[in-house]
């Protein structure tokens, strides 16, 4: 089901299907961490992508398989001499105060340092979101007012975990 999901998300932005590897959901911290990690990395020589983005050692959400995929991106970005930087996804603090999310791990917002406006793409992004049915219901931002919702979803934060070049102003950072 989940993997469907994600197929359909990834049809919904106009983005290739994702490639899956065999770990069970809710399982990803129990996997062999140099195998995945090897795993990553051999997709990430395949595809050379210029940036990874992923989680924070915090998951944002404090979810085990955010906080695994999270450090096992990092090795990734530690082997990967071709990748220029590695991106981890936030909320800043203070919009997590302001939406009153307590159950998030929110960064200071002097650590931001990639603001994305996806105000533009609004209606595809919601399209991807409720692929994920299975996760919907668990979500109480699918279940606020449209306003609360682009307040949320409509900007993504990133802070710069790593770079090779930190004097690059790279992908055009606050």
């Amino acid at each position: 089901m989940r993997k469907r999901e994600l197929r359909c998300a990834c049809a919904a932005l106009g983005i290739e299907p994702p490639r899956l590897l065999d770990y069970q959901d809710g399982h990803l911290a129990e996997a062999d961490r140099e195998t995945i990690v090897a795993e990553i990395l051999a997709a990430a020589r395949e595809v050379r992508p210029q940036v990874i983005l992923t989680y924070g050692p915090d998951g944002v959400s404090g979810h085990p398989d955010h906080i695994a995929i999270g450090q096992y991106a990092a090795e990734v970005f530690r082997r990967a001499d071709d990748v220029a930087a590695l991106y981890t996804i936030a909320v800043p603090q203070s919009l997590a105060n302001r939406l009153e999310m307590t159950q998030l791990h929110a960064v200071p917002d002097q650590m931001i340092s990639l603001t994305v406006d996806v105000s533009t793409v609004w209606e595809q992004k919601m399209s991807a979101i409720r692929c994920h049915a299975t996760q919907l219901s668990s979500s109480p931002m699918m279940r606020a007012p449209e306003q609360r919702q682009r307040l949320f979803l409509g900007t993504e934060y990133f802070v710069r975990a790593a770079c090779r070049q930190p004097d690059l102003d790279f992908l055009g950072d606050q």
